[in-house]
């Protein structure tokens, strides 16, 4: 069976390219993905829709993942698991990203084996299964 059989999840990216890459490596583990490019989109697909986890890319035009996380978290109180997609990886920005409610972080341009891996932790953590 494949990793994410059956997992809806919302990639928040703004990039084309990268949202490929995202979109490539996880519909290949069974995933069903939705994508949008800003956060409001997020944040008005996170209440409209059921998600197993989100990808939220940092910088994004309109809203960046900052805000939407807060707003997610804050006023649409849910606790989706939201993955933060970042092109830096320095310790103070993780801190950040786990500090507003984001339950990981990872850099890009996106390595398989570290998103797959945080993909595993959260799944465990949530106990999310297809």
């Amino acid at each position: 069976m494949n990793l994410l059989e059956g997992q809806k999840i919302l990639v928040a990216e703004d990039n084309p390219l990268n949202q490929k890459i995202a979109v490539f490596l996880l519909t290949k583990h069974g995933a069903d993905i939705t994508t949008v490019a800003n956060g409001a989109e997020a944040i008005r697909l996170v209440e409209a829709t059921r998600f197993d986890l989100v990808l939220m890319d940092i910088q994004m035009p309109e809203m960046d993942g900052y805000e939407a996380t807060q707003y997610i978290r804050h006023t649409l109180k849910s606790n989706v698991p939201i993955l933060a997609l970042s092109a830096s990886n320095y310790e103070d920005e993780i801190a950040k990203c786990l500090s507003i409610g984001m339950n990981g972080c990872i850099s890009k341009p996106i390595d398989a084996d570290k998103l797959f891996d945080a993909i595993r932790r959260i799944t465990k953590e949530f106990n999310i299964t297809a």
